[in-house]
């Protein structure tokens, strides 16, 4: 399915959500069309849609793949052997970087979900989230009782959680039911807060953050990284660089491997590790996490 838009910020619309859910019912992929001057919001990058640009020809606005229209839909360009031209112009605005949080978690079938954005959005905003819903803009006020109460009635489910602060904040949540016999539900979240060019994100900070999180909360994991890209959580159609990992933290407690510095956080009866894996504008330290990966794989 291809859709046009000629809007400066293409957002994750009812339009659009209702577009995506027919064609994964449908084994189809929604291809979106935009001018190079276009932006996407964060929930519509992180959906399923492919982004194409349409400028001298066609490119896929996330990585630059020269593209063309084969009378059915937009597919890779076989003769093409770099990046479209237009995706490496310069930026439109400065670039900041974008703090990025993966966490798991796993909670009991009666549990009150939303709590670890919540608590995670008032250590690195100093405000809790301001509403959450299925498209934007967003439908409801923050509430995580009625977020549960949602969920409930879905066999799965994506939320949209956005900040209240003037630091812009958002989280996409990925609420599963446990496969029997196990019961409860699985949490998979993606939690950005961005930060302009001129401004640190709290990278030292984060162990405690994560200690104070897990404190209330429990994870099963969590990453860290940062990424060059506006500080509005918008994404233009053009390179700004790769994102570098800052650290990963896993449950249990560890003793290895060698060569990773690690801290152990959390109460004593549900422990979790932290390790240190960069600076979060290192992109090549991405190896220390597969070996990393590689590690607590073969222990666990």
């Amino acid at each position: 399915m291809v859709v046009l838009s000629d809007r400066p910020v293409v957002a994750l619309s009812p339009a659009v959500s209702q577009a995506l859910a027919e064609c994964e019912g449908t084994n189809r992929t929604l291809q979106l069309v935009t001018s190079p001057t276009s932006r996407l919001t964060l929930p519509l990058r992180a959906s399923k849609a492919q982004w194409l640009v349409h400028d001298d020809g066609y490119y896929e606005g996330l990585t630059g793949r020269p593209m063309q229209w084969n009378g059915s839909a937009f597919v890779p360009l076989p003769d093409a052997r770099d990046y479209a031209p237009a995706y490496t112009t310069a930026p439109t605005a400065p670039i900041g970087s974008q703090l990025v949080l993966t966490f798991q978690a796993r909670h009991a079938p009666a549990a009150v979900l939303g709590l670890h954005t919540e608590k995670l959005m008032r250590l690195l905003t100093g405000e809790p989230p301001k509403g959450w819903g299925l498209a934007e803009p967003l439908q409801h006020p923050w509430s995580p009782e009625e977020l549960t109460l949602h969920t409930a009635s879905a066999s799965s489910s994506r939320i949209i959680v956005i900040g209240a602060s003037s630091r812009p904040a958002m989280a996409t949540s990925d609420f599963t039911p446990l496969v029997p016999p196990a019961s409860g539900i699985a949490e998979m979240t993606t939690l950005t807060i961005g930060y302009t060019d001129d401004e640190d994100p709290p990278i030292p900070q984060l162990p405690s953050f994560i200690d104070l999180l897990s404190a209330d909360h429990p994870l099963t994991a969590l990453l860290a990284q940062l990424i060059p890209g506006r500080a509005d959580l918008t994404t233009e159609p053009r390179w700004t660089g790769s994102s570098a990992p800052i650290g990963l933290a896993s449950a249990g407690t560890y003793t290895g491997p060698p060569g990773f510095s690690r801290k152990r956080l959390g109460p004593s009866d549900a422990p979790i590790t932290w390790f240190q894996l960069g600076d979060g504008y290192s992109p090549e330290y991405w190896q220390r996490h597969q070996d990393l990966l590689a590690h607590l794989r073969r222990t666990a």
